[in-house]
């Protein structure tokens, strides 16, 4: 149902949580700009004008929240949350890298890469399976995708 909402708004859906907390069960779902691709297929990069916006959330959650008490989908009360990935956003995928190429990025490596584990910088893309990180002027990092656990986009102002 989420989806469907979401899509009815030119949106995706990042995320989908059913979680008790202390007030009662909650519902949260994170809402995503689809991947747009140029003529050829390439992912393009999104510029910081695209981020979700609270009008967005506003009308997905009024419509979901409608839908799911007309449906009665849930067979217990709950809060129903609508938001974005935020700022800091995870990034999940090879798209998502592409898509993002030119923000900062902090990227969490166990295996290591030179003895480091913990990477921050201005995301360069991907290549050869391998994120590129400028971690210092001049300096860029390949740090192969296979290996990164955890990427967030740097928050910058």
């Amino acid at each position: 149902m989420a989806a469907r909402v979401a899509r009815s708004h030119d949106l995706d859906i990042f995320d989908v949580e059913l979680k008790r907390e202390a007030g009662g069960w909650l519902l949260r779902i994170i809402l995503d700009r689809p991947v747009q691709r140029d003529s050829s297929g390439a992912v393009l990069v999104e510029s910081l004008s695209t981020a979700i916006g609270l009008d967005e959330c506003q009308r997905v959650s009024e419509d979901l929240g409608t839908l799911l008490d007309v449906e009665d989908a849930l067979d217990r009360a709950y809060t129903l949350e609508v938001s974005s990935p935020g700022l800091d956003r995870p990034l999940r995928n090879v798209d998502d890298y592409r898509r993002f190429t030119g923000r900062r990025i902090k990227l969490v490596v166990p295996e290591g890469v030179d003895g480091q584990k913990h990477f921050e910088g201005r995301l360069q893309g991907v290549e050869d399976e391998a994120v590129l990180v400028e971690t210092q002027p001049g300096r860029v990092r390949h740090i192969p995708l296979r290996i990164v656990s955890r990427a967030r986009l740097g928050v910058e102002f």
